[in-house]
């Protein structure tokens, strides 16, 4: 069962979000339009009958504004466990595809949301998931790679539908962080799969968007990271951090078993990477270890 027997476990260290329980009598906007998305699994879907959670597209089925609308105190996405086959340093890429990959089409897009509903650039996403036959690679990186949100907290991921591993229904697994912030880790699901329902780590609230794309299936699914946001611009970190006495500087591009230190204490680096304010290692343990 991909070694996930905790539902909704986090692993130490790790972001938890005190996510609003969906058997609340007062459920969040989201918590319904989830219910919604779940009911109507046997019609085709479409972004224009079901907001990707925070997300709303027009009612015409167009992309939203580059900022699109949320509602203030929308609940955090909910943690789910790593599982066994999760692999640090993959490459970064937005495309998991290589010549002659197997499979449907899959494209994952979305927004990272803090919880005043604004979008966070700089977000860290690793995905990682199980080929068309539901097989991980545990040797090398095929279907693994990692990617971070664009000025408008925006990613796009370029992959295939996962086959099903034994036990389990159809899942994508992600990690998400933002800058100098706690990672979260998760699983992201489709709608209408039979296995959903004998699944016990499948949450309905981590449910994606998805419709039929002309032999291809589009997917959207919009993050909300447990970061409190006021007015003023969204959590990238200073751009005036500077190493205390390191060798770590921002601007730096960071190759994996690269060695630096930072207040006193020497890293390495797990993860390709260009060195942002707010990414000092001790900040980041996706991206660096005490060596």
């Amino acid at each position: 069962m991909d070694g996930e027997t905790t539902p909704g476990g986090t692993a130490p260290g790790e972001e938890t979000t005190g996510a609003r329980d969906a058997s609340s009598p007062h459920p969040s906007r989201k918590t319904v339009l989830r219910a919604a998305a779940a009911a109507a699994v046997a019609a085709p879907l479409a972004f224009m009958g079901v907001p990707a959670l925070a997300r709303t597209a027009a009612a015409d089925g167009t992309a939203p504004e580059a900022t699109p609308a949320c509602d203030d105190g929308d609940d955090p996405t909910p943690p789910q466990m790593e599982g066994p086959y999760f692999k640090p340093n993959s490459p970064r890429r937005t495309s998991l595809l290589e010549p002659g990959t197997p499979g449907t089409r899959l494209t994952v897009s979305g927004y990272v949301f803090g919880l005043g509903c604004r979008p966070i650039s700089g977000v860290l996403l690793d995905f990682w998931q199980a080929d068309v036959n539901g097989a991980y690679d545990n040797t090398g990186f095929r279907f693994r790679g990692h990617q971070y949100t664009d000025a408008q907290g925006m990613f796009r991921l370029t992959t295939v539908v996962p086959g099903l591993y034994p036990g389990r229904t159809r899942h994508i697994h992600v990690k998400a962080q933002a800058p100098g912030r706690p990672v979260l880790t998760t699983q992201l699901y489709f709608p209408g799969e039979p296995r959903n329902n004998t699944d016990s780590l499948y949450d309905p609230r981590l449910l994606m968007t998805v419709r039929d794309a002309g032999g291809s299936r589009e997917a959207a699914f919009d993050f909300v990271l447990n970061i409190p946001q006021g007015p003023g611009p969204t959590p990238t970190g200073s751009p005036t951090t500077q190493p205390p006495g390191g060798t770590w500087a921002a601007g730096t591009t960071y190759a994996a078993g690269d060695r630096v230190t930072y207040g006193g204490t020497a890293y390495v680096c797990l993860q390709g990477h260009l060195a942002q304010p707010g990414w000092q290692p001790p900040a980041v343990p996706a991206l660096w270890r005490v060596a």
